[in-house]
C-alpha cells in the first residue's frame, strides 16, 4: 500500500528546518518533505553525510552545520523557518550525564526555537506506559517531550513503538535473533504486548501533523493496526523468511544487560544500542489513545505487510537509511606524539580509474575483502567477543559508498569520486587505524596506491601491531590483488549492478 504523501504544502511557506537528517527517520524525512512542496533547512554536525545523500543537490534543500547545543547558533541557523523537527536522541549512552545531555540539548533546541519565532516543533518520542516503571531510555525521550514543551512554542509529539523498516535498529534485532536461533532462551518480556508500526506510517504522521492545526500542542500515540507480543512478531518475521517457527523459550532471570550483551552477539548492533532497546522491551508499549487516527486519517500497513516490505528492500540492496549511518565520523586522529607504522603497497593496473575505483569501493559486507575471507571472518568475530561491530553490520548498499557509511567494522571518512577512499577502523583496538586507497591516473594505466596506518597506543598497542604484521602479506597483498582483477573486469564493461547502483531519491510510496 501506497502512503499518501500531503497534497498540500505545509502550514506555512517557511522552510522546515530538521535536525537529525543523517540518521534512520530523518534521512528518510526529507525527501518526502520535498515531495509534498517544502523547502527544507537541514541542520548536522558534519554536512559532509548531509551532501553524501542523494537528495541533497533536490531543489529546496539547504544545509547548515553545526551543533544543537550551541543556542545562540542554533537560532541564527532555524532564522526564518515555520517549523521545526527534533529528532535528536542519543542511544549509545546511559546513566545520568546521559539523561542530563539530552535534556539540556531538548532546552537549548526550545530556546533557540522561540528566539527564532518557529511556529511548530515536531518530536518523536516512544511509547509506554507513564508513571514511575519506565526504563531508562523511555523516561529519558518523557523528559526530553518535557524540556520542549517548557518553552513557548507548541509541540507536537508523536510516540511510536517498534518502527518496522529496513534498516531500523529494531527490525535487525528482530530478523537478526530469527534468522540465527531456531531455538532461543530469551528473558521474560518476550511476551510483552507491543504496536509496531512500518517507517512509512511513521513518516506519514510527522508531515501530516504539520497540516492539521489541531495537532499543535497535542501528544499523540501512533502505532499499526494490530497489538502482538515479542515472541509473535519472532514467528512472523520466520514466516516471511520461509523459516521454521522458532522454539521460544522464557526464563525470568534473564537481564537487560545479559540480554543486551546476547543481541551484541547474535545481532550486528552494538550492546550499548542494544541496551536501551532491551530494556526498553519490558514496558508495555501500545496506543491508548486514537486521537492520532482521528485528527490525521489513515489506515496504517499491517505488521506482516509491513515485515514483507522491509526484508524487499533489504533483498533488492535498496536500504535508504540504516541505523548504522547515525552518529558522529571522527577526523583524524592526533597522530602527533607517537609512533605511526604503515603498511604501503601499490600496483598498476591496466584499467582506468572509474573501473579501479568502482572495485575498491566492493570492498566489506556481502562481497569481502577479495582475499583471507577466513581471517576478516575470525577477526570479526573476535571484535564481537569484546563488544566491537565485528563485521556483521555489513554495509548499506552493495556497490556504492558515501562519507558516514559502515563497512563491517570500518567506518568512510573520506571519499572522492574515481581517486580516493580512506576508512577509519571502529573494530576494538590498542591504538587508531586507517586504511586508505589511493588511485593516480597515468594514461594508459592506473596506479592503486593501498596504505595502512596505525598508531599504537602503549605496550598492548605495539605488541598488536607486530603479532599481525606476519598476515599483512596474505591480508594486504590479497586485497590489492583482488581489486587488480576486479577493476580489469569492471574495465572489460560495467555491470549491470554498476550501472545502476545509485542512491535514488524515493518516493513516499517506496518507503519500508
Amino acid at each position: 500500500m501506497d502512503t499518501p504523501t500531503p497534497d498540500t504544502p505545509a502550514p506555512t511557506e517557511r522552510p522546515i528546518f530538521v535536525t537529525g537528517v543523517t540518521g534512520y527517520v530523518g534521512g528518510r524525512l526529507v525527501p518526502r518533505l520535498l515531495d509534498a512542496g517544502c523547502t527544507v533547512r537541514c541542520f548536522a554536525r558534519d554536512r559532509r553525510k548531509v551532501e553524501a545523500r542523494a537528495w541533497s543537490g533536490r531543489e529546496g534543500v539547504s544545509i547548515v552545520e553545526g551543533d544543537v547545543a550551541h543556542t545562540d547558533a542554533l537560532a541564527e541557523a532555524m532564522a526564518g523557518c515555520g517549523a521545526a523537527y527534533y529528532l535528536v536522541h542519543s542511544m549509545i549512552a546511559a546513566g545520568a550525564e546521559y539523561a542530563e545531555r539530552d535534556r539540556a540539548l531538548a532546552r537549548s533546541f526550545a530556546t533557540a526555537c522561540a528566539a527564532a519565532s518557529v511556529e511548530r516543533i515536531v518530536y518523536l518520542g516512544g511509547l509506554g506506559e507513564t508513571g514511575d516503571g519506565l526504563s531508562e531510555h523511555l523516561a529519558s525521550r518523557r523528559e526530553v517531550e518535557h524540556a520542549l514543551a517548557d518553552g513557548p512554542v507548541p509541540v507536537t509529539v508523536l510516540r511510536a513503538a517498534m518502527i518496522i523498516g529496513s534498516g531500523s535498529a529494531s527490525f535487525e534485532i528482530l530478523r537478526y535473533l530469527t534468522e540465527r536461533l531456531p531455538v532461543m532462551v530469551t528473558p521474560w518480556w518476550v511476551r510483552t504486548a507491543c504496536q509496531p508500526i512500518a517507517i512509512r506510517d511513521v513518516l506519514f504522521y510527522l508531515i501530516e501533523c504539520l497540516r492539521v492545526p489541531e495537532t499543535a500542542g497535542r501528544t499523540l500515540d501512533i502505532g499499526g493496526p494490530s497489538v502482538v507480543r515479542y515472541d509473535a512478531l519472532i514467528q512472523m518475521m520466520a514466516e516471511s523468511r520461509g523459516l521454521p517457527k522458532r522454539l521460544i523459550v522464557p526464563i525470568p532471570v534473564l537481564t537487560p544487560r545479559l540480554s543486551s550483551f546476547w543481541i551484541h552477539l547474535v545481532t550486528p548492533l552494538d550492546h550499548r544500542i542494544a541496551r536501551p532497546l532491551a530494556e526498553g522491551l519490558r514496558n508495555e508499549v501500545v496506543v491508548r489513545d486514537d486521537s492520532a487516527r482521528r485528527l490525521m486519517p489513515h489506515e496504517p500497513i499491517a505488521v506482516e505487510r509491513a515485515i514483507d516490505l522491509a526484508l524487499g528492500r533489504i533483498e533488492a540492496h535498496a536500504v535508504e537509511t540504516s541505523w548504522s549511518d547515525a552518529g558522529v565520523v571522527p577526523g583524524d586522529p592526533d597522530w602527533a606524539g607517537g609512533k605511526t607504522y604503515v603498511d604501503r603497497r601499490e600496483k598498476d593496473i591496466p584499467a582506468p580509474p572509474a573501473a579501479v575505483f568502482r572495485a575498491v569501493c566492493r570492498v566489506g559486507g556481502g562481497h569481502g575483502w577479495y582475499a583471507a575471507d577466513w581471517l576478516w571472518k575470525v577477526r570479526g568475530a573476535m571484535d564481537r567477543l569484546v563488544g566491537g561491530p565485528g563485521l556483521r553490520r555489513g554495509r548499506r548498499h552493495p556497490e556504492t559508498v558515501s562519507y558516514g557509511d559502515a563497512l563491517d567494522f570500518w567506518r568512510v571518512r573520506h571519499v572522492e569520486q574515481d581517486r580516493r577512499l580512506d576508512l577509519r577502523a571502529e573494530m576494538k583496538l590498542p591504538g587508531e587505524a586507517l586504511l586508505s586507497f589511493e588511485i593516480e591516473d597515468h594514461g594508459d594505466h592506473s596506479r592503486l596506491i593501498q596504505t595502512a596506518r596505525f598508531m599504537p597506543r602503549g605496550l598492548l598497542g605495539l605488541l598488536y601491531w607486530w603479532a599481525v604484521v606476519p598476515l599483512h602479506h596474505v591480508v594486504f597483498e590479497g586485497m590489492l590483488g583482488g581489486i587488480c582483477r576486479a577493476a580489469l573486469v569492471e574495465a572489460e564493461g560495467p555491470t549491470a549492478a554498476g550501472r545502476e547502483a545509485d542512491g535514488r531519491p524515493e518516493s513516499a510510496s517506496t518507503a519500508s
